[in-house]
């Protein structure tokens, strides 16, 4: 998070709908999105740039989502992590956060509360940047 710059976003779902209706709302609030719906691509990404705070679903064809989100801790462990999933477990929860998972949240999901969720995690980096 350095100055004025904007959060930057990626969101991985295999499902175009989410990325759909989630990126131009995240957009419209000020965040830069990129967004992506398969996981393949969203590694390559990954290996490019850093981004602040990525938005995966766990359940995709090819790569699932536990095996990205480990990727992305393993090269950029400040990047939080939000996990969406249609398949929301105690252990699938349980095994996110074991990885270092910011928070979870159960399809079908608000606007409102992604975007809550995506604030609270720009808050930590913050408070981890003033340190």
């Amino acid at each position: 998070m350095r100055g004025k710059e904007k959060t930057s976003i990626l969101l991985l779902d295999d499902e175009p709908i989410v990325s759909k209706r989630l990126k131009p709302s995240l957009e419209k609030r000020g965040y830069e999105v990129e967004a992506f719906t398969d996981g393949f691509s969203a590694l390559q990404r990954i290996k490019e740039r850093k981004f602040d705070i990525v938005v995966t679903d766990l359940k995709m064809e090819g790569i699932d989502g536990m095996h990205f989100l480990t990727e992305v801790k393993k090269k950029f462990p400040e990047t939080e992590v939000i996990v969406i999933t249609g398949f929301a477990t105690m252990q699938t929860a349980k095994e996110s956060f074991q990885k270092g998972v910011f928070d979870f949240l159960a399809k079908p999901f608000k606007i409102k509360e992604i975007t809550e969720v995506i604030k609270r995690a720009e808050n930590r980096q913050r408070e981890r940047a003033s340190k």
